[in-house]
């Protein structure tokens, strides 16, 4: 089933059952142990930045929503959920269990980090509260959901960086993992900065403009390169960029220079011409020459062949004369780390007295001990960019001077003054179930992404040993962590 972003409830199918089975198989537990309805918070966040980056872009927001929205377990869910056995061939869950999965809807809370906002390592992207049955049923899908989106947003943000604002085009559907992958990887590379995607399909659902000219195939289905030309600028005369590499590239140039004089008598023009192979850095320096001698300047040079940022920011150093670029494959794959390592944690529950409980899951490895508590992001700013970002506890009074602690590191800490402005990353989006903010459109959400960019000092955004950006748990919430592992580990 293809994930519509612009779906509605008459065309939504059941997607309850995009989880894994121990999802099922705990919320059974719960239900059996008579705590299905307990209070809980969950917080879904990453441990590390992908692509050895200095940042990550938060993307998925808006399907994770519309997941959500309409969850609920259909009546052909229930019976395929009758059908499951166990070891003993016995029937997996009680029907009492699956008439209460029948009735159920989502009645959280869920705070977020609105889509095309900058974020690091740590801090979480969404807070979930409510019943922890609930809770820990949608923690597949969202997972699913924002840590691709994520991913191809923060990859196509980086390549578009090494553009230096010359426009993207992502054209990688036909490498991309299935058809929602497609989808998602082309709405994503949308908001990351690309300007338009080849996925027509995407182009209707989301709104993204759409670009394409045509294949080698459309060349050599002719006897001649000329003929292929001509032909193809009778039939589209106002979409003219030649695909030059067929057979020889700088002769297909010559080729595409004559069809383009045959335009301007028509009255229109060569928009211009794209290289898919070879040496892209000479050829396209060869290409604008031809060009600009035939009286064509303005006709742009499109450049593809597996490109990622690391190419591209080389062919600029090479002097390419590239000034539109085609990347497909390492963009919709996240060609060199194909996975964001989202996670999503338990860190608190509600007791029968009314306090909150907080959680902690120690790890012998310092990355993977969670943090307790109810969490909040306090982005700290001067008028001119970023400065650092604090996770903190809600159920805790707030210090006058925030303190942040590295949280592997304690020795590394930096101080805000309460005179220093900030912002608070997350935001409500449903209360009790009900959704209770309005989503921007997909443009919106790009737009917010260059803006954040921008907030942010150049060295967060270096592809070689980046800056790393200040984030770290308040001091009360590092101490009250710390004594919690302690005992934690004491338990044994």
């Amino acid at each position: 089933m293809i994930m519509n972003c612009h779906s509605t409830p008459g065309n939504v199918g059941s997607l309850a059952l995009l989880t894994d089975l121990y999802q099922l198989t705990m919320a059974y537990g719960y239900w059996k142990s008579g705590v299905a309805e307990r209070e809980s918070v969950f917080h879904l966040f990453f441990r590390k930045a992908p692509f050895q980056s200095g940042f990550t872009l938060a993307c998925g927001l808006q399907p994770a929503i519309e997941f959500l929205e309409f969850f609920r377990f259909s009546q052909e869910d229930i019976e395929y959920l009758a059908t499951l056995t166990g070891r003993d061939n016995q029937r997996l869950f009680d029907r009492a269990f699956l008439d209460y999965l029948g009735r159920l809807q989502f009645s959280c809370d869920l705070d977020a980090v609105p889509e095309g906002t900058v974020v690091f390592p740590q801090e979480p992207l969404l807070r979930i509260q409510g019943p922890i049955l609930q809770a820990q049923l949608v923690e597949t899908a969202l997972l699913n959901l924002l840590n691709f989106q994520s991913l191809i947003a923060t990859k196509a943000a980086r390549i578009c960086l090494a553009t230096k604002g010359e426009p993207v085009i992502e054209f990688g559907l036909r490498r991309a993992q299935g058809l929602d992958g497609g989808l998602a990887a082309s709405r994503a590379a949308y908001i990351g900065g690309c300007t338009g995607t080849s996925n027509v399909l995407a182009g209707k659902m989301f709104g993204i403009p759409v670009k394409g000219t045509h294949a080698h195939s459309w060349v050599m289905s002719f006897d001649d390169e000329p003929t292929a030309f001509s032909a193809y600028a009778k039939a589209m005369p106002n979409n003219c960029i030649f695909l030059v590499d067929t057979y020889d590239t700088l002769q297909g140039v010559r080729h595409a220079v004559e069809v383009g004089r045959w335009l301007r008598g028509q009255g229109h023009d060569l928009a211009g011409i794209r290289l898919d192979s070879g040496d892209l850095a000479y050829l396209s320096i060869e290409a604008r020459k031809l060009l600009d001698e035939a009286g064509f300047p303005q006709a742009v040079i499109v450049g593809s062949n597996d490109l990622d940022e690391q190419i591209i920011d080389s062919l600029k150093q090479q002097g390419a004369m590239i000034n539109v670029w085609g990347v497909g494959t390492k963009l919709v794959t996240a060609y060199d780390q194909p996975a964001l390592g989202g996670v999503y944690k338990l860190s608190a529950v509600r007791q029968a007295d009314g306090s909150w409980q907080h959680k902690v899951k120690v790890s012998e490895q310092a990355v993977k001990t969670t943090t307790p508590g109810i969490q909040q992001v306090r982005r700290f700013h001067s008028p001119q960019e970023c400065l650092g970002d604090a996770i903190y506890d809600l159920s805790q009074p707030l210090p006058r001077v925030f303190t942040i602690v590295d949280p592997f590191d304690a020795t590394r800490r930096k101080q805000f003054s309460p005179e220093t402005d900030y912002e608070d990353l997350l935001v409500p989006v449903f209360r009790k179930g009900h959704l209770v903010c309005q989503a921007p459109e997909i443009h919106c959400i790009r737009e917010r992404v260059r803006e954040q960019l921008a907030r942010f000092h150049g060295g967060i955004k270096r592809f070689i040993h980046p800056h790393q950006y200040p984030v770290g748990l308040e001091l009360g919430l590092h101490e009250f962590k710390n004594r919690l592992v302690l005992e934690a580990r004491g338990n044994r």
